[in-house]
């Protein structure tokens, strides 16, 4: 099938206070709004769900909702702000990070927490409205260039695309670097589901202490509390005991996983949050493009998320221990960097599917 596709440019002054429909395309349509904070936002709606995009800032997905559910996590911000610092605005449900440095940065490092890619102003951004052989979809894209004199020069172009009918969406991200020599890349999708009480996690990893690692070290702005060095060391012994997500577990501030993913004859990693309604949220990605995957949980009073799977090239740390690991790629002279991801809700039926593809993969009879 030869897909066809139209392309509509947007600029801020697409975006008011009051929503307004911007286009149509069958059962699809994207409508423009300003949040009460004045950052623009864009609503992508089908028949089956619906995202929140930040089209100029950071292209976030700010919220996603698919199965008559909100997946989106908890945090303290009800909408985004217009800023560039991670945590005065930390609340979406995928926000991209990197792409010169990633993760928790150490008293040593100089990068932002997850570099400057989570808020980044997007210089151009734009609709596609087409079908493919998965059906019509909408979508929205973007270009931020960064641009550091002797140090950076790359663009980074994100495209979120939602198909009617469908309660998964899929996200790329492509990195081209611009300059006549070498560039280092990191890059996380940090993805932020809601988390639900009894929710089983269900993956395409090996769950032994070699291929689930929990993180021992604790980032200088977590406050851990009492009997939280106890619940890492337990689950460095065992990492199933963070498979089902029973209340009262110690996963304030947070607990973060590295796991070694393994994909099926495709080259797809498959990850699942389920429901005890027996749906199931749901992300896939390939490792041949992003070979590190991250889990973040964090249940507190004020924040309840569930980083189901952060694909991401590298554990995250901050650059500085990220080399030392050897964890760093490389781009050569005008590289190119892709990845593709695809997230959302499953049913009953495509959990039972998923899960016996997920048995065959690790190798479970």
């Amino acid at each position: 099938m030869i897909s066809s596709e139209t392309v509509v440019y947007i600029t801020p002054e697409f975006f008011t206070r009051p929503e307004r429909n911007l286009l149509e395309y069958g059962p699809l349509t994207a409508s423009t709004f300003r949040f009460e904070s004045g950052v623009c936002g864009l609503r992508l709606k089908s028949d089956s769900g619906q995202l929140v995009m930040l089209p100029f800032q950071g292209q976030q997905v700010w919220s996603a909702a698919f199965g008559g559910r909100d997946l989106t996590m908890k945090s303290m911000f009800s909408e985004p702000r217009p800023t560039r610092e991670y945590l005065e605005t930390y609340g979406g449900f995928l926000l991209h990070c990197g792409a010169t440095a990633m993760g928790s940065p150490s008293p040593e490092d100089t990068h932002p927490l997850h570099g400057e890619l989570p808020n980044a102003p997007y210089q151009r951004a734009y609709l596609v409205a087409g079908q493919d052989q998965k059906g019509p979809y909408i979508g929205l894209g973007g270009q931020y260039q960064y641009t550091v004199a002797f140090s950076y020069n790359y663009v980074a172009e994100p495209l979120v695309k939602l198909h009617a009918g469908s309660t998964l969406f899929e996200m790329e991200m492509t990195v081209s670097n611009l300059k006549d020599s070498e560039m280092e890349l990191m890059y996380l999708a940090h993805i932020n589901f809601r988390p639900v009480d009894d929710g089983r996690l269900v993956y395409s990893a090996p769950c032994t202490p070699q291929h689930v690692r929990v993180r021992k070290s604790i980032p200088s702005h977590i406050r851990p509390r009492p009997g939280y060095v106890e619940f890492l060391e337990e689950l460095e012994r065992d990492p199933e005991k963070h498979h089902v997500l029973i209340p009262g577990l110690i996963f304030d501030p947070e607990v973060v996983f590295s796991i070694d993913y393994l994909a099926d004859e495709e080259g797809w990693a498959h990850t699942m949050q389920i429901h005890p309604d027996g749906s199931a949220d749901y992300v896939r990605h390939r490792p041949d493009q992003l070979d590190m995957g991250v889990r973040w949980i964090c249940r507190t009073a004020d924040q309840d998320a569930l980083g189901l799977v952060l694909p991401a090239t590298a554990e995250p740390e901050g650059y500085l221990a990220e080399k030392a690991k050897g964890n760093i790629k490389v781009l050569p002279a005008k590289g190119v960097f892709r990845c593709q991801i695809e997230m959302g809700v499953l049913s009953s039926d495509e959990v039972e599917c998923t899960t016996e593809d997920i048995r065959r993969i690790v190798g479970i009879s």
